[in-house]
């Protein structure tokens, strides 16, 4: 087999599903379709609802911020369908990249395998910088003082970053049902805050507020933004940079659209539920469409209390707005659902992580010793492990703030490889028992694609060259060490499979 072809080897539906239940790499089924929404809801809804929404109401968007959320959300919902689809039809641990895996060959299945690998552990990190930020600021708000940056022999150690990611390593390793039980309890907190927030907003609703409800673009200074922050798009197209009117509706949809990143970490638990093809297409719908409608609720409550040119700019959040009104008192409880809701991001986006690892391990694209599972816990406990002291030292001792937007290419480049990939195995294997179908293909999964590529043209080009530099990592590592170590070419070479370019279907694990 030529090399070239062995870049583009697929690993077969059949196979990935039969390897779910090999001895020693077999995960624990416990999660129902509950289960998975609560984790769907818990990761996407964050303190971004408390700074973002105000923020770019105040600097981008207006009162057209929840036009902005909803624009967002049509994007995700188009790759909703085809994550529904893929995930009702390969219930194997690893999402898009067990998916790739099945339908656009080994080579971009390892390229966003390391994407997601990049995405999980970036956001862990960020989120879990922002919970150590907001715990002070929790103190402050009832009274007290905490510090949880301290200076160790010259060096910046985030101590309350390095906590978090230790105590959500611990619960991940207890078990994936421990772990969704204590993600329920936080979850409700922080959701039940989030609707208090916009019960009381909605209290001191004025109409006239929200008029203009697109406000006039405004042109940013000449020469105020260095070329490499600018958006992608501007810069190819050489138009300057703006805010508010219809340029700043869909350039705030492609800010607010990391408000929605996680609902797709719902498919990396695919073998941990008890009935998958039925119950991951609920959780997946399910989460979006419940984080949907709380976030247009909770921009139209903000920007229906207060004009949004009386918010303070880049330092606008929702209990400014409040403050604004006279209601004082919310600061307090904004601080404690900003904690609950970093706390449950930290846990999902780390069981992500973890889960995408080890289905890479297991495929032997990474070392396949790290993809053992405990007998007790029914977890991959090295890797969690593994994932939890990266993560943490990465928290604790690296300013990562710049990095943020590397999560959204990330993301998105994702969605845009499944929504190809289900068009590919719609065709392939047309035969293929599928609990969910994407309605009106390949119209959909077009359309989920170019929303994708629109959201992603509009983050800076300092975002994607980072990105591109990672990827060319990526394929260095693959190159050295993936191709020669991949089951699947091994078990091609060993003759387990009648044609070698065609993936095994059979056959044990040999090492």
């Amino acid at each position: 087999m030529s090399t070239w072809h062995t870049l583009f080897r697929t690993k077969s539906v059949e196979q990935s599903v039969r390897d779910t239940d090999e001895p020693g790499h077999k995960l624990r089924r416990n999660l129902s379709a509950w289960d998975l929404t609560v984790f769907g809801v818990a990761v996407v809804i964050g303190a971004g609802i408390f700074t973002l929404t105000a923020r770019v109401a105040a600097t981008t968007a207006g009162p057209a911020v929840s036009l902005s959320f909803v624009i967002a959300a049509v994007a995700c919902g188009l790759a909703a369908m085809c994550y529904a689809e893929f995930a009702s039809t390969v219930p194997v641990a690893g999402s898009a990249y067990t998916f790739s895996y099945a339908t656009l060959g080994e080579l971009v299945a390892w390229i966003i395998g390391w994407d997601l690998v990049l995405e999980f552990a970036l956001g862990s990190a960020v989120v879990a910088k922002g919970w150590s930020l907001y715990l002070g600021n929790l103190f402050t708000e009832f009274g007290g003082s905490l510090t949880a940056t301290v200076q160790v022999g010259g060096v910046k150690v985030d101590w309350g970053a390095m906590l978090i990611v230790a105590v959500v390593t611990v619960l991940l390793i207890s078990g994936t049902k421990i772990s969704a039980r204590a993600n329920a309890v936080i979850t409700a907190i922080k959701v039940g805050v989030v609707l208090l927030v916009i019960v009381v907003g909605f209290t001191f609703f004025k109409a006239s507020n929200l008029t203009p409800f697109i406000p006039a673009t405004v042109p940013a200074e000449q020469g105020s933004t260095p070329a490499l922050q600018q958006p992608l798009l501007q810069l190819i197209t050489g138009s300057a940079p703006s805010s508010f009117g219809a340029f700043g509706v869909l350039a705030a949809a492609s800010l607010v659209f990391f408000a929605f990143i996680g609902f797709d970490v719902v498919a990396t638990a695919a073998e941990e539920t008890k009935e998958p093809r039925r119950d991951l297409p609920r959780g997946i719908f399910g989460s979006l469409i419940i984080v949907t409608v709380l976030y247009v609720l909770v921009t139209v409550a903000l920007t229906g209390m207060v004009k949004y040119s009386d918010l303070p700019g880049d330092d606008a959040t929702l209990a400014s707005a409040f403050t604004l009104v006279g209601v004082n008192w919310a600061a307090k409880v904004i601080a404690v659902g900003a904690i609950a809701g970093l706390t449950t991001v930290v846990l999902v986006l780390m069981l992500g992580q973890s889960r995408v690892i080890f289905a890479m391990s297991r495929d032997g694209l990474l070392p396949r010793g790290m993809a053992s599972v405990s007998e007790r816990t029914g977890t991959p406990t090295r890797i969690t492990l593994g994932v939890g002291v990266v993560v943490a030292l990465v928290a604790g001792f690296v300013d990562i703030g710049v990095l943020e937007e590397m999560v959204n290419v990330g993301t998105l480049f994702a969605f845009v490889l499944v929504s190809i990939g289900v068009v590919l195995l719609r065709r392939r294997q047309p035969d293929l028992p599928r609990a969910y179908r994407v309605p009106w293909m390949p119209v959909i999964p077009i359309l989920s694609v170019l929303a994708c590529l629109w959201l992603m043209i509009n983050l800076t080009a300092e975002t994607w060259v980072r990105f591109v530099v990672w990827m060319a990592i990526g394929v260095v590592v693959y190159v050295l060490y993936g191709r020669h170590h991949s089951l699947v070419g091994r078990r091609a070479a060993e003759g387990a499979a009648g044609d070698p370019a065609d993936d095994a279907t059979s056959g044990p694990d040999r090492r």
